[in-house]
Protein backbone atom coordinates (compact mmCIF):
# COMPACT_ATOMS: atom_id res chain seq x y z
CA UNK A 1 0.00 0.00 0.00
CA UNK A 2 1.36 3.41 -0.97
CA UNK A 3 1.41 6.23 1.55
CA UNK A 4 1.16 8.98 -1.05
CA UNK A 5 -0.67 9.22 -4.33
CA UNK A 6 1.05 8.92 -7.70
CA UNK A 7 2.30 12.38 -8.69
CA UNK A 8 2.64 11.49 -12.36
CA UNK A 9 -0.73 12.56 -13.76
CA UNK A 10 -0.06 10.89 -17.13
CA UNK A 11 -0.06 7.48 -15.48
CA UNK A 12 0.69 4.43 -17.62
CA UNK A 13 -0.34 6.04 -20.92
CA UNK A 14 2.11 5.75 -23.80
CA UNK A 15 4.29 8.76 -24.56
CA UNK A 16 2.73 9.27 -28.00
CA UNK A 17 -0.69 10.10 -26.48
CA UNK A 18 0.51 12.35 -23.67
CA UNK A 19 -0.03 16.09 -24.14
CA UNK A 20 3.04 18.07 -25.08
CA UNK A 21 4.21 20.90 -22.88
CA UNK A 22 5.13 23.94 -24.90
CA UNK A 23 3.60 26.53 -27.17
CA UNK A 24 0.16 24.88 -27.33
CA UNK A 25 0.32 23.03 -24.02
CA UNK A 26 0.33 24.16 -20.38
CA UNK A 27 3.18 26.41 -19.33
CA UNK A 28 5.19 26.29 -16.10
CA UNK A 29 3.89 22.81 -15.15
CA UNK A 30 5.78 21.44 -12.13
CA UNK A 31 7.58 18.17 -12.72
CA UNK A 32 6.94 15.03 -10.71
CA UNK A 33 10.34 15.40 -9.06
CA UNK A 34 9.61 18.97 -7.96
CA UNK A 35 6.25 17.84 -6.53
CA UNK A 36 8.05 15.14 -4.54
CA UNK A 37 10.60 17.67 -3.23
CA UNK A 38 7.80 20.05 -2.22
CA UNK A 39 6.00 17.26 -0.38
CA UNK A 40 9.18 16.36 1.53
CA UNK A 41 9.93 20.00 2.43
CA UNK A 42 6.34 20.52 3.61
CA UNK A 43 6.59 17.43 5.83
CA UNK A 44 9.87 18.64 7.32
CA UNK A 45 8.42 22.12 7.90
CA UNK A 46 5.42 20.60 9.69
CA UNK A 47 7.65 18.57 12.03
CA UNK A 48 9.84 21.61 12.78
CA UNK A 49 6.81 23.83 13.45
CA UNK A 50 5.21 21.26 15.78
CA UNK A 51 8.50 20.80 17.64
CA UNK A 52 8.91 24.56 18.06
CA UNK A 53 5.32 24.88 19.29
CA UNK A 54 5.85 22.07 21.80
CA UNK A 55 9.09 23.64 23.09
CA UNK A 56 7.51 27.09 23.49
CA UNK A 57 4.56 25.55 25.34
CA UNK A 58 6.92 23.62 27.60
CA UNK A 59 8.92 26.78 28.32
CA UNK A 60 5.74 28.73 29.21
CA UNK A 61 4.61 25.87 31.45
CA UNK A 62 7.95 25.91 33.28
CA UNK A 63 7.86 29.72 33.66
CA UNK A 64 4.30 29.73 35.01
CA UNK A 65 5.09 27.02 37.57
CA UNK A 66 8.10 28.84 38.99
CA UNK A 67 10.75 26.89 37.15
CA UNK A 68 14.07 28.48 36.37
Amino acid sequence: MRIFTNLNLNGPTPTRVQPKVGEWGPQMVPSTASKKRTRIWASIALVVALTALFLVGWWFYKQLNGGA
